[in-house]
């Protein structure tokens, strides 16, 4: 019999040959009822609710894709392997781009207006569908093994881990930065009132000029990502060593840390999806190799997505202020929230291209990755394409989504969005192999390790929770917290052994 399973994705202990069975009893007991879930009772229940939307090529193209994006989410599910990016990718397909552009179809009722002629949400809907496919056939070629020396290559390159005094520091420039943001916003208290509160104290702090947005994006991401990654540190410190949780230090600084993301990272004060990110990011550092948290987490997050986010709007803004009204008309009304205007948004970013600005050919994308350059040297720098497309509509607020979708399509039209959503395809899957084989080996070496442990088994549960946000946009709002993230984690890795000293051990281990 043929075993081709790489090693790098399952490393089953050699001396319980029956190790899996529980997992393969669970997946035959949840694969009939969750794939019949996903892909037919939900998406049938939402497609013949009463409403007054047509049934034209449009309402078919959705029901199309959450057929598909609800397959491989099931698949995501029920698979021995843990892929994290890839799961959140479907999930977010499953809900943003499949369910809920189908109940706003049904329904004839958009979160934002679609201002365009209805041939062009029937293309934002084929568009839509060719990106989950590319993404797949991305994900496909990634499976293929590299060749020898490629490989021979990476098994004798040295695995990049987290340096033990280097995350001190980060410890200390996490308390920092949130002090400092806790100071400008007056007090712990406001991080529990609202996120309309807090924003406002933001641009208090960073001034109220149109220019402070980029200082108010970098005075928040300072004050909470080197803090979310000092706790995903310490977290992964304390489940791969044994050492480290007999030491007092570590433990003392994982409390703190863990303090502080209470107050800097809480749901209240935060957008939802950023919180999604902490949640996810932290549940999967934690919980690396069970096969019952991921499961968990993905089966949990269509119900939080379906329920919960489209009723959290009552945390975002004071009492009597302007805020969304949520009508009970229909079961399917929370779908027509803001929270899901995605397609609708690709539909006026395909409107906007045909109304004469065109594609831009890679100037969007440049204006991203060079976030950082000022308008003052950078004068002709293009503006966030969800504001872009707003201002044209005529919109009165600003805070519009632009799914990767409508990005890639701005910049380079069909081909380059299919192109686009391989090679994303392409990464997620080699990501999600290194998380695998990091873990496994980690969990192969026993908690009786010193160091910290691999940094992919922090960086990969991040980019998975973190991709709600880039999956939905647009690029440029989420470039400053990747930015930080990406400072942050270069600063505590290193590719070197390290070992503690004697002292640095407990008495037990010297």
């Amino acid at each position: 019999m043929n075993t081709s399973i790489h090693p790098d994705t399952r490393a089953p202990a050699p001396h319980h040959p029956h190790a899996t069975a529980p997992r393969a009893v669970l997946s035959r007991a949840l694969a009939i009822p969750l794939v019949a879930a996903l892909v037919a009772v939900l998406p049938v229940t939402v497609a013949t609710q009463p409403g007054p939307g047509p049934h034209d090529a449009a309402y078919w193209l959705q029901l199309a894709t959450c057929a598909y994006s609800g397959t491989r989410l099931a698949a995501m599910v029920l698979t021995a392997r843990r892929r994290l990016i890839q799961g959140a990718f479907w999930l977010f397909c499953y809900i943003a781009m499949g369910i809920a552009p189908l109940a706003q179809t049904v329904l004839d009722s958009t979160p934002t207006p679609v201002v365009g002629p209805r041939s062009d949400t029937v293309l934002a809907s084929a568009l839509v569908l060719a990106g989950v496919v590319a993404f797949d056939v991305g994900a496909l070629l990634a499976r293929h093994r590299p060749p020898l020396r490629s490989r021979m290559h990476e098994r004798n390159r040295r695995p990049a881990t987290v340096h033990p005094r280097r995350l001190y520091v980060l410890c200390v420039l996490a308390a920092v930065g949130s002090g400092v943001l806790v100071v400008q916003l007056g007090g712990p208290a406001v991080f529990f009132s609202n996120r309309q509160e807090i924003s406002e104290s933001i641009a208090g702090a960073a001034g109220a000029e149109a220019g402070s947005q980029a200082g108010s994006a970098f005075l928040r991401g300072f004050g909470t990502v080197p803090a979310l990654l000092a706790l995903l540190f310490l977290t992964r410190w304390l489940v791969v060593s044994r050492a480290a949780r007999r030491r007092p230090l570590v433990p003392v600084l994982w409390l703190a840390m863990l303090g502080l993301n209470v107050v800097v990272n809480n749901p209240v004060s935060n957008p939802r999806y950023w919180f999604l990110t902490v949640l996810f990011s932290l549940l999967f550092t934690a919980f690396p190799r069970s096969p019952v948290m991921y499961r968990a987490a993905l089966a949990t997050g269509v119900a939080v997505a379906l329920v919960v986010f489209p009723f959290a709007d009552r945390f975002r803004y004071e009492e009597g202020a302007d805020r969304p009204r949520q009508s009970t008309g229909s079961l399917l009304e929370p779908l027509t929230m803001k929270d899901y205007d995605q397609t609708g948004m690709l539909a006026n970013t395909v409107t906007f291209v045909d109304s004469g600005e065109g594609h831009s050919y890679g100037r969007q994308l440049t204006g991203t990755a060079l976030f950082f350059v000022p308008r003052t040297v950078w004068t002709g720098k293009p503006h966030d394409p969800g504001t872009r497309v707003g201002e044209w509509m005529g919109m009165p607020y600003p805070n519009l989504s632009s799914p990767l979708w409508a990005e890639l399509w701005l910049d380079f039209g069909p081909l380059g969005m299919a192109l686009g959503f391989a090679a994303v395809g392409y990464g997620a899957a080699r990501a999600d192999r290194r998380y695998a084989r990091r873990t496994a080996e980690e969990s192969r070496a026993g908690p009786g390790r010193w160091g910290p442990g691999s940094v992919a088994a922090v960086a990969v549960p991040l980019v998975a929770g973190y991709s709600f946000i880039l999956l939905r946009g647009s690029l440029l709002q989420g470039m400053g917290r990747v930015a930080i993230a990406v400072l942050c984690v270069s600063f505590v890795t290193t590719f070197r052994q390290t070992a503690p000293s004697p002292q640095g051990l407990p008495r037990g281990e010297r």
